[in-house]
């Protein structure tokens, strides 16, 4: 099963899931902001992804530069931030039972199923 982490005002996001349904790909939403990651789906997430994980981070989000301003966080730290704040997550993922993708451009999920 593939799974899409959507936000719906984010115009990558609504493009990758126009892109899954053009496709007609089997697929479920996970809209993260009302439903968000924790630390294991996270971890999870990293290593199909297969990036370090200061990559699936939204940095230049206010609260990214609120929490860490002027210094390199930790994993755990990243993590947990990710965890209370899921607006941090990268968007859109796309996931599949053995892989992952940041589907920006949206075409990047193709790679992946």
């Amino acid at each position: 099963m593939i799974t899409i982490y959507h936000y719906n005002k984010c115009s990558k996001s609504r493009q990758a899931l126009t892109l899954l349904e053009e496709k007609g790909i089997d697929f479920s939403v996970r809209y993260y902001l009302q439903h968000p990651l924790n630390k294991e789906e996270i971890s999870a997430l990293q290593q199909k992804l297969q990036i370090p994980l200061i990559r699936m981070v939204r940095t230049d989000e206010v609260i990214y530069k609120e929490l860490f301003d002027k210094m390199t966080p930790s994993e755990s730290e990243l993590i947990q931030a990710m965890v209370e704040n899921p607006v941090l997550l990268q968007r859109p993922v796309v996931e599949t039972e053995s892989k992952a993708v940041i589907a920006r451009p949206p075409e990047k999920l193709l790679e992946i199923i």
